[in-house]
C-alpha cells in the first residue's frame, strides 16, 4: 500500500479532548447529562440560533428533524411533498421515505454542486410542503433565491448541513436558514465527538418537541410549561416514565458531549485552515480546464474537493481513481452520486422525478472528491498537480 499524502480526515484532537474523556470517567456519570446539555448551550451560541438538541449521528438528526416536524402545528404529513436535490448522503432521504412523504428530486447546479435553482423554482407545486436544502462538501446553498422562490407560500425549508459546519452566507451561519438545521461530528466532519449529530432551531414548539422525540417520547426532559403537554407535573417519580409522543433513543453520551464543548473552540481555527487549503487547491487546478472544481458560493467551509471530470477529456474516472490512490491521494464518490439510481429509491420510495437530472448523472459518472484538512496542504497539493500533469498528458 502507498504511503497516504492526503487523507479523508484526520483527528483534530488533542490534550483537551483527551481531558474531557478523563473528566467524563471521573465523574462515573455516561448518559445524558449536564455535558450535552453544555455543549449545546454553546453550540446554539456559536451558530447564533436560539435552540440546540445534540444526537447520536448526523443520520439522526435529519430523522429527529422531520419526526418532530408530524406533530409540530406546521405538521409534516403523509402524502406531503418534500424536493430534495438528487445528489446528498441517504439519510438526508430515509427519514422522508420513513413518514410516508412524496419525495421529488430536482437536479444539481454543475459548479455549485447544490441546486439547479430554475429547476427548484419549477419543480416547486401547490401540492409542495418542504424543501431540503443541502450544503454540499461545505459550501452554503443561495437561500436568497430559495427564500424567493418559496414566496411568503405554506412550505417548509429544511437544511442539511453534516456537511458544512461554519460555512456562512451574508454572514449567517449555514444550519440557521430553515425551521431546522442538522449537522455532523463524525469522526471526517469539521469538529468531531467520534460519533454525535446536532439540530439547532429557532422555533420554540419544535425544540420541545424534540427533546421529547429524542428520549422515548417521554416528558422527563421537557420544560414546565412547554409547547407538548402545556403543564408538567413537579413529582419526578410520575414524570420519569409518561410518555405522551411516538419517540426513538437518539440520545448522545456525556463523553461525546463534553469533547464536544473541546471541539467547539477550535471550529473558527478549523474552517479558517480549510479555507486557506481551498484557495492552494483552485490555484492548482487552474492548470487542468479538464476538470471542474466546485464554485464557491458564501463563505465554504470546504468539507472537501470535488473533482468532476470533463467527458471529453480522455480519460475515465476510474484511471483518475487508481492514480490519485498510487499517489496516496485518498478519493470517494461525491457524496452518493445521483441518488435516484439507487435500487432503495425505486423499491421502497414513493417518488418522482422533476425534468431531467444531467447534472447529477455527470457527477455520478465522472465525478470524485478528495480530503481537506485543518493544516495546510502544498506538499499534497504538488503531488497531486504531478498526478494529474500525468494522466491528463
Amino acid at each position: 500500500m502507498p504511503e497516504t499524502i492526503l487523507p479523508l480526515a484526520t483527528s483534530s484532537w488533542d490534550q483537551a479532548e483527551h481531558d474531557a474523556m478523563n473528566r467524563v470517567i471521573a465523574s462515573g456519570f455516561y448518559s445524558m447529562g449536564v455535558e450535552v446539555r453544555t455543549f449545546e448551550a454553546q453550540f446554539a451560541e456559536a451558530m447564533g440560533a436560539k435552540y440546540c438538541v445534540m444526537v447520536n449521528s448526523g443520520s439522526s438528526a435529519n430523522l429527529l428533524i422531520v419526526g418532530a416536524l408530524r406533530y409540530h402545528s406546521r405538521a409534516l404529513m403523509p402524502g406531503d411533498e418534500v424536493i430534495v436535490p438528487a445528489v446528498s448522503w441517504s439519510t438526508s432521504y430515509y427519514p422522508f421515505q420513513q413518514y410516508g412523504c412524496h419525495v421529488k428530486f430536482v437536479d444539481i447546479d454543475a459548479d455549485t454542486l447544490n441546486y439547479d435553482l430554475d429547476a427548484l423554482q419549477a419543480a416547486v407545486t401547490d401540492r409542495t410542503r418542504m424543501i431540503l436544502a443541502v450544503n454540499l462538501l461545505g459550501n452554503p446553498n443561495d437561500f436568497d433565491r430559495i427564500e424567493a422562490i418559496i414566496g411568503g407560500r405554506d412550505i417548509l425549508l429544511m437544511e442539511d448541513n453534516c456537511e458544512s459546519m461554519g460555512a456562512t452566507l451574508g454572514g449567517k451561519q449555514c444550519g440557521t436558514f430553515g425551521i431546522a438545521g442538522s449537522y455532523s461530528s463524525f469522526f471526517s466532519h469539521h469538529i468531531s465527538t467520534m460519533e454525535g449529530g446536532l439540530v439547532v432551531t429557532d422555533d420554540e414548539e419544535l425544540y420541545h418537541i424534540m427533546l421529547s422525540v429524542r428520549a422515548h417520547g417521554w416528558t422527563r426532559n421537557l420544560p414546565s410549561p412547554n409547547h407538548v403537554t402545556g403543564t408538567k407535573g413537579d413529582d419526578p417519580f410520575t414524570e420519569s416514565f409518561r410518555f405522551v409522543l411516538p419517540g426513538y433513543n437518539l440520545r448522545p453520551l456525556e463523553m461525546s458531549g463534553a469533547i464536544g464543548q473541546a471541539q467547539i473552540t477550535k471550529l473558527p481555527m478549523l474552517v479558517r485552515e480549510r479555507r486557506a487549503n481551498a484557495d492552494r487547491f483552485r490555484a492548482v487546478m487552474a492548470e487542468f480546464p479538464q476538470i471542474r472544481i466546485q464554485q464557491e458560493l458564501g463563505e465554504s467551509s470546504w468539507f472537501g474537493f470535488s473533482m468532476v471530470l470533463d467527458p471529453a477529456a480522455g480519460i475515465a474516472r476510474r484511471d483518475l481513481v487508481d492514480a490519485l490512490t498510487a499517489a496516496g491521494i485518498e478519493c470517494r464518490p461525491i457524496v452518493a452520486g445521483n441518488f435516484a439510481r439507487n435500487e432503495v429509491v425505486t423499491k421502497h420510495f414513493d417518488h418522482s422525478i422533476h425534468g431531467t437530472l444531467d447534472n447529477a448523472d455527470l457527477i455520478d459518472a465522472n465525478g470524485l472528491f478528495i480530503g481537506n484538512q485543518h493544516y495546510p496542504l502544498d506538499d499534497a497539493f504538488g503531488v497531486l498537480a504531478d498526478v494529474l500533469r500525468r494522466v491528463l498528458d
